[in-house]
C-alpha cells in the first residue's frame, strides 16, 4: 500500500479558514485554532442575526403603524383588530409603507377599521 501524505489538504483547509478570518482581531486572524473557533462562532452569530434582523424590521413596521394610528386617534391593537374584522388583508410591511408615504389612504383605512369595530357592537376608543 502506498504512503499517503496529507499535508496538501490540511494546508488548503487551513488557508481557506485563515482567508475567511482576515480582518479579525489579534490571533483570531492568523492562528488556525483560534481562527477556526472564531469562524465557527461567527457563523452562528450570522445565522441567529439573520433571524433577529427580521424581528427588528417587523418591530419597526409596528412602531410606524402605531405612530400613524395615534396621529389619527386610534391605538395600534384596536386598528389591527378593526382591519381584521373589516376583512382587510394588508400585512404590516404594506401598512407601514402606507403610513409613511400615503397618509391619506392610511386615514381611510383607520376610518374603515373604526367602522368595522363600531358595527361589531364594541365601544370605539
Amino acid at each position: 500500500m502506498p504512503r499517503v501524505k496529507r499535508g496538501t489538504m490540511t494546508h488548503k483547509r487551513h488557508k481557506k479558514v485563515l482567508e475567511t478570518t482576515k480582518g479579525y482581531w489579534g490571533g483570531k486572524r492568523n492562528l488556525f485554532k483560534t481562527a477556526h473557533e472564531q469562524w465557527m462562532k461567527s457563523g452562528n452569530y450570522a445565522y441567529t442575526d439573520r433571524r433577529n434582523k427580521k424581528r427588528a424590521i417587523r418591530s419597526l413596521w409596528i412602531v410606524r403603524i402605531n405612530a400613524a394610528c395615534r396621529a389619527n386617534g386610534m391605538q395600534y391593537g384596536r386598528f389591527i383588530e378593526g382591519l381584521t374584522k373589516a376583512g382587510v388583508g394588508l400585512d404590516r410591511k404594506v401598512l407601514a409603507e402606507m403610513a409613511v408615504l400615503d397618509p391619506t389612504t392610511f386615514t381611510q383605512l383607520v376610518a374603515q377599521a373604526t367602522s368595522a369595530l363600531n358595527q361589531s357592537g364594541e365601544p370605539a376608543v
